[in-house]
Order: structure tokens, then C-alpha cells, then sequence
């Protein structure tokens, strides 16, 4: 899964953010950095290069992940941990960056409560979201397919996952919760450029949990083409380019 996360999606889904985000985490200077959920390390790559002074600490729940990214950005100190109990001490960092991971914790109460644990007094805590499922082109067409190939019981990990943490006030609600102040929230629409729907479509289906649904049904080959199918209908076979919207927070311990 991380090798074809890292070759279909990094590109054209996340690379266009991880740099929105590492121009925001440089310009408040920090020195010493934790990423949460840090994947392939794509963000963790760019923090590196665009704050060569600060210390990166990357850490993701999945082991292959970390195993990869370690691999692919060897400067920082990688390390397997849960959100939730992260294994650090307090005040150990000044800016905790985390993309597109918020949505995964079980508990963000519990995971925002950690983050600020770790955090130095006024330390800075900058992440994103995805906007509702719509209004990422990619992933509402993936969707539709697999609809599709599902007419009677489809996949829901994009809508519910991904996409189920979609409403600024509810977030920002959580993090207050949890004693930050949002200094600043932005919605914000990228563009995504893909080679091919094919190449999009396996990516989703090849590297992320919708793998397992559709290894589960036994017919793999069908599915792929039918969402390949669904996708071009409605976004063109290739070269495509879509756009994606995201909210981008920052706030403060």
C-alpha cells in the first residue's frame, strides 16, 4: 500500500498541499517539529528542506508507513506512535503539523488534548481537513464508481473517513475544547493533476483502505474498471486536472 500511495496520489493528491502547508509552517520559524500521521513522508520531505535548522520528528500509526517514509526522508526521526498516547514529553515541541490525519483519530478530543500536552506554552498546532466529499473532484468521481461497482452496499471510507470531518465549526469547537485558540482557518481549493484516471484510480484502490473492500468482493478486475469507467465519464480520461478543497487551521496552545 505505501509504494502505491507514494506513486498515484502523493503527486497529484497531497503534494500540492504538503506545500501549501510547509510554507505556513516555515513562516513561523520553528525549531523543533512533530508531524502526525506523516504517511511517505511528503510534508516531512519539504519541512526538511524549507526549515533545514528545525529538529522533524515524523511519526505515523502504520509501521509500513514509517517504514517507507524513513526511507524517503532519512534526516528526520521517525517513530511509530498513536496520536492519542503520543511518547513524548511535555513541551517537548513548538509547532505540531499534521496532514490530512485529523480525520483518522478515533478520539480528537483526546488526540487534540495530547497534541497540546507536547506542545510549549504558545506552541502552534497546524493541520487540514478535507471539505466535503463534493467538492474534491477525484474523490466524488472514485465515489460515484464505486457505487457503481457496488449498486447494493458501496464503500463508504471516503465519505465517512476522509471527508467526515468536513465542518470548520466542528473542529474548531474540538480544539477549544481541548484548551487551543484557532489563530487562523481558511478554506482552501488546489488543484490536483493527474497523468490518467487510471492512474488515480489505482492509487485509490491499491493504496488506501478501499483496497480491502474491494479484495473482499473477489472481483477486483471488474471494479477497477468500472470506477476507471465512472471517472472518465466525468472527468476525462487524462491528462486531468481537478480541484480539491481543503480547510487549513492554525491554532494555538
Amino acid at each position: 500500500m505505501p509504494a502505491a500511495y507514494e506513486q498515484y496520489l502523493v503527486p497529484v493528491v497531497f503534494r500540492p498541499f504538503a506545500e501549501d502547508l510547509t510554507g505556513r509552517a516555515a513562516a513561523l520559524r520553528p525549531r523543533r517539529i512533530l508531524e502526525l500521521a506523516a504517511g511517505t513522508g511528503v510534508l516531512t520531505s519539504d519541512l526538511l528542506t524549507a526549515v533545514p535548522s528545525a529538529e522533524v520528528t515524523a511519526t505515523d500509526l502504520n509501521e509500513a508507513m514509517v517504514c517507507f517514509g524513513s526511507v524517503r526522508a532519512p534526516a528526520a526521526m521517525w517513530r511509530q506512535a498513536d496520536v492519542q498516547r503520543l511518547p513524548f514529553p511535555d513541551e517537548s515541541f513548538d509547532l505540531v503539523v499534521c496532514q490530512f490525519g485529523v480525520m483518522f483519530f478515533p478520539d480528537r478530543g483526546a488526540a487534540f488534548t495530547e497534541v497540546r500536552r507536547v506542545l510549549t506554552s504558545g506552541g502552534r498546532f497546524l493541520f487540514n481537513t478535507w471539505g466535503p466529499l463534493r467538492t474534491h473532484a477525484f474523490e466524488a468521481a472514485l465515489q460515484a464508481g464505486l457505487e457503481r461497482a457496488f449498486p447494493v452496499d458501496p464503500p463508504r471510507f471516503l465519505p465517512t473517513v476522509p471527508h467526515g470531518y468536513d465542518g470548520p465549526a466542528v473542529v474548531a469547537a474540538d480544539l477549544a475544547a481541548a484548551g487551543f485558540t484557532v489563530q487562523e482557518e481558511q478554506e482552501l481549493t488546489l488543484q490536483g493533476r493527474a497523468a490518467s484516471t487510471v492512474d488515480v484510480a489505482t492509487g485509490y484502490l491499491t493504496g488506501t483502505p478501499l483496497r480491502a473492500a474491494v479484495e473482499e468482493c473477489g472481483e477486483g478486475p471488474a471494479v477497477r474498471a468500472t470506477v476507471v469507467e465512472e471517472m472518465a465519464a466525468r472527468l476525462g480520461p487524462g491528462p486531468v486536472t481537478a480541484p480539491m478543497t481543503a480547510y487549513v487551521f492554525l491554532a494555538a496552545a
